[in-house]
C-alpha cells in the first residue's frame, strides 16, 4: 500500500481547511455585517427601554436582546455599564452580557454546518439555561458581598 494515500499530508490539509473555509466566508461575512448592523441601529437606551423593573422578567428580556444582538465581549462590558447607568437591574445586565457572549441567534446557521445541527441546539439551549441561572446567581452573591 502507498503511505501517501493513507496519511493526509500538511499540502492536502491545508487545501482541504482553504476549501472549507472558502465555502463558509459568505456565511461569516453575513453574520459580521448583521451583527453590525445590529449594534449601529440598536443603542444603549433602545435597549434599556426593554426592561420593566421584574427581576425574572428582565432576566428572560436580557438573555433573549443579548442572544439577538450577540457581539464582541468588549462591547458588551462597555454596554452592560451604559445599560447600569440607564437603571437596568444587575439581573438584566448579566444575562445580556452573558448571552451577548455565548449566545447568538444570528450565528446558528453557521454553527449547525460546521458542528451539527444537534450539538448546536443542546449547546444553545443549555447556554439560554445557564445564563439564566447565573445571572440570578452572580446578583445574588454580589447582594450577599456587599
Amino acid at each position: 500500500m502507498d503511505r501517501d494515500n493513507q496519511k493526509p499530508t500538511l499540502v492536502r490539509s491545508l487545501k482541504k481547511s482553504a476549501l472549507t473555509f472558502g465555502s463558509m466566508a459568505p456565511m461569516f461575512l453575513g453574520i459580521m455585517g448583521l451583527v453590525g448592523l445590529i449594534q449601529v441601529l440598536v443603542s444603549p437606551r433602545d435597549l434599556a427601554a426593554l426592561f420593566r423593573g421584574n427581576p425574572l422578567l428582565d432576566t428572560l428580556t436580557g438573555t433573549v436582546a443579548g442572544a439577538v444582538a450577540s457581539g464582541n465581549p468588549v462591547v458588551s462590558y462597555l454596554l452592560g455599564g451604559e445599560l447600569q447607568q440607564q437603571g437596568v437591574a444587575l439581573y438584566a445586565v448579566t444575562a445580556f452580557i452573558l448571552s451577548w457572549v455565548t449566545l447568538g441567534f444570528v450565528h446558528l446557521p453557521v454553527e449547525a454546518a460546521m458542528l451539527g445541527r444537534r450539538f448546536t441546539v443542546y449547546r444553545n439551549v443549555l447556554a439560554f439555561v445557564f445564563t439564566m441561572l447565573i445571572a440570578v446567581a452572580t446578583t445574588l452573591t454580589m447582594r450577599f458581598v456587599s
